[in-house]
């Protein structure tokens, strides 16, 4: 592209005549070569900062995000002004892979969306390495900071991949960051203080409302709240699916235009529901989290908060999605502090038992020093939730006891479309010879053609990732369909002589100190509730950016403070102890801990209680969910 001056390159590629707040400073940090980070409110114009600095920069943006559904809509508008844009994730088929792949090795591609995890994949990172990538945008950054609202494993890699494969520059961008998660940012990505765009989180236009209420009062009052102000476009957040199908029900039976909208629902009927209210064909959406990341709908006029929050990082983005436009949005927040006891068992229910963390350690321990290992079977074998696990591999990594060598597949087959010496002679002598190995370490059967990866290795003398790179330059030549699966981990144990009680506690520490930070922000919810002085700056002052009175949220509008009613907890029912204690006996591998039989009563699903259907349906499984875990908790040790 000759012409390089921003604004104009903005205005004829996407259309805006001016920067928003932050855009430009950021764009021209990394124009001058320096990685950024840019904090910007919801739906501020956060993505412009990558996708127009692509286009000024010559080689490959690569941007990282976590969000399927937000990749998919952000390139189709990309595509739509011929920029060339595409992702790499597992909804591909393999013929769009092979087709994407070769962009990239063409260097025909501007940026290419990935997930976090992609970027430890061994089949990727082959792809990718020796390309020019000039930028490395990291959406939802946030995400590395073990003290953020969503913190992931895998972000903690991204650090890494900035180094291995040579990146240029990083952005990292997100629209919730403590100060705290600001530094922890800036760190991991070599971001200088002067480099990080914080543009402030105040929004004149949003009136933030809280309504104190007892569950059985909230349907009577929703439906209210619609029909006493103006109609306009609506999200509705809940907790759970359940909640989600009935709110909506509730509202179309009372002569509104609502849908529901969360992740059990068939992609189709999400699709279209979505595409809808984007449209104005449905008013309101009756949503669970799932919904709303990447929406860029500029109207909405109205969030409700049906359920507490589980947080100020979840509620400052959930209300960041109203009043895009600039006009008057209300966003509700209806508080009950019966909803604490859902948030909170959610919270208590990723918490792994100390038994469990114990057992995985000696099996990683006694593995010998080279450890191969999937997060799944480690799940199962120690009753603990695959994400934790992986943070528990990440944590071992980062204390130094373990060294992650990659994710590869363990399963490599292939069809093949033409004879192998038809194959050969269409590469020099040593090529071929190369492949003649390779095909000596294969087993045919009908239809596929397996590899002996550790016998290709040995036979060839190469390294696993020249083995790859030959098939799939095979593939890429449409010699053969390659097959890969199988996908596992490889780590490399660095301290064999770690004190084994020692680090469990420790690991055990950690994963409390977790909970007890996401338990504490259940509890900052309920004090907002409460709160008597001004609503706008209470939110914003926990992010570091306190202001004056707003003079629009309703304590500034003359609300009186709010009183929340003491939470609604029905008693332990008389047996239920004595039968779970039966039941944990005949099932000692999923409920022989106190932990693990707080989550079979409060309902919390389990690795292994999902191993075993029939636990799910036996009548005890949920009889406790309106109970605190606590309390659970302290009956059954």
């Amino acid at each position: 592209m000759n012409n390089t001056n921003p604004l104009e390159i903005m205005k004829s590629q996407f259309g805006f005549d001016t920067f928003r707040a932050g855009q430009l400073e950021t764009i021209d940090i990394l124009l001058a070569g320096r990685s950024a980070a840019a904090i910007f409110p919801t739906g501020s114009g956060k993505s412009l900062c990558y996708q127009l600095t692509a286009l000024l920069l010559p080689g490959l943006t690569l941007v990282v995000s976590p969000l399927l559904a937000l990749m998919k809509d952000q390139i189709d508008s990309l595509q739509a002004k011929d920029i060339k844009a595409e992702r790499l994730d597992s909804s591909l088929t393999e013929e769009k892979y092979r087709e994407v792949s070769n962009a990239i090795r063409g260097g025909h591609l501007k940026m290419l969306f990935v997930s976090p995890e992609r970027l430890t994949n061994e089949r990727f990172l082959n792809l990718i390495r020796g390309q020019s990538i000039s930028l490395l945008a990291v959406d939802e950054a946030h995400c590395i900071s073990a003290w953020g609202h969503n913190f992931r494993p895998d972000y903690l890699k991204l650090a890494n991949a900035v180094d291995s494969l040579n990146v240029e520059r990083v952005l990292a961008l997100t629209a919730t960051a403590t100060p705290k998660v600001c530094k922890d940012m800036a760190e991991a990505f070599k971001i200088q203080p002067a480099d990080v765009i914080n543009t402030g989180l105040y929004r004149p236009n949003l009136e933030f409302r809280v309504s104190a209420c007892h569950g059985h009062e909230r349907d009577q009052l929703l439906v209210q709240r619609f029909k006493e102000r103006p109609l306009g476009p609506a999200i509705v957040y809940v907790h759970l699916q359940k909640d989600a199908e009935r709110v909506a029900s509730l509202l179309v039976e009372n002569g509104f235009n609502a849908a529901p909208y969360h992740a059990g629902l068939p992609t189709e009927q999400r699709t279209s529901t979505q595409e809808s209210f984007m449209a104005g064909g449905i008013s309101i959406i009756c949503a669970t989290i799932a919904f709303g990341m990447g929406v860029d709908k500029a109207d909405i006029r109205y969030v409700y908060h049906y359920h507490l929050a589980k947080g100020f990082e979840s509620y400052l983005q959930e209300t960041g999605r109203a009043g895009r436009d600039g006009a008057l949005a209300i966003c509700e927040l209806f508080a009950c502090t019966d909803d604490c006891t859902t948030l909170e068992n959610f919270v208590y229910g990723d918490t792994p038992d100390p038994a469990s963390i114990s057992s995985l350690l000696n099996e990683l321990l006694d593995a010998g020093e080279e450890i191969d290992i999937t997060a799944r079977e480690l799940s199962r074998a120690h009753d603990i939730r695959q994400l934790v696990v992986s943070t528990l591999l990440t944590h071992l990594e980062l204390f130094g006891v373990i060294k992650f060598e990659g994710y590869y597949y363990s399963d490599i087959r292939f069809e093949s479309h033409n004879p192998g010496a038809q194959i050969l002679v269409q590469y020099s002598e040593k090529q071929a010879a190369f492949l003649k190995n390779i095909f000596a370490c294969c087993r045919k059967a009908r239809k596929w053609v397996t590899l002996d990866m550790d016998a290709a290795i040995e036979r060839t003398g190469h390294s696993r990732a020249v083995v790859i790179r030959a098939l799939e330059n095979l593939q890429d030549k449409r010699h053969i369909t390659l097959q890969m699966s199988g996908y596992r981990q490889r780590f490399r144990l660095i301290e064999p002589s770690v004190d084994r009680v020692e680090l469990g506690q420790k690991l055990s520490t950690l994963f409390d100190q977790h909970e007890q930070l996401e338990i504490e922000r259940i509890d900052s919810m309920v004090n907002y509730a409460q709160e008597g002085t001004c609503l706008t700056n209470r939110l914003l002052a926990y992010f570091g950016e306190p202001i004056p009175p707003c003079g629009h949220c309703g304590v500034c509008k003359g609300d009186d403070p709010v009183i929340l009613p003491e939470r609604d907890a029905p008693p332990i029912a008389p047996g239920i102890l004595a039968k779970m204690e039966e039941i944990a006996r005949e099932n000692p591998d999923a409920l022989s801990q106190s932990r693990q039989q707080a989550r079979f009563l409060c309902g919390l699903n389990s690795p292994a209680v999902s191993a075993q259907r029939t636990l799910r349906a036996n009548p005890l499984f949920a009889s406790c969910s309106q109970i605190p875990f606590r309390e659970l908790l302290s009956q059954l040790m």
